[in-house]
């Protein structure tokens, strides 16, 4: 069984920055892609922010300039440095992972991960 485990959010300051942790545990052989999706009340989950096993990253226009995502492939982490912060950046913000839990000489099988959540509130 694999875990996902986010930790970071509170409350925040317009213009002041928070870092999101988000690690994994469990039978991991690698992993895939990470990312991190929020979803603020009444609006649908959207993407944040990804990274690929290579350390291509990609970002909702809305954060571009502001967030950085990064991995650290050892410890089974993902981050989110958020800077800038404005208030329509509040959301539970959820980290995700493609877990590779197994491999053969056919292939490899994953899955996809979410954790908890956390909340992130911008307010003066």
């Amino acid at each position: 069984q694999v875990q996902l485990v986010e930790s970071g959010g509170g409350l925040v300051q317009p213009g002041r920055s928070l870092r999101l942790s988000c690690v994994a545990s469990g039978s991991i052989f690698s992993i895939n892609a990470m990312g991190w999706y929020r979803q603020a009340p009444g609006k649908q989950r959207e993407l944040v922010a990804k990274i690929t096993s290579s350390d291509n990253t990609k970002y909702a226009d809305s954060v571009k300039g502001r967030f950085i995502i990064s991995r650290d492939n050892a410890k089974k982490m993902v981050y989110l440095q958020m800077n800038s912060l404005k208030p329509e950046d509040t959301a539970v913000y959820y980290c995700t992972m493609q877990i590779v839990y197994y491999c053969s000489d056919t292939g490899c099988e994953t899955m996809d991960y979410w954790g908890q959540g956390t909340q992130v509130t911008v307010s003066s």
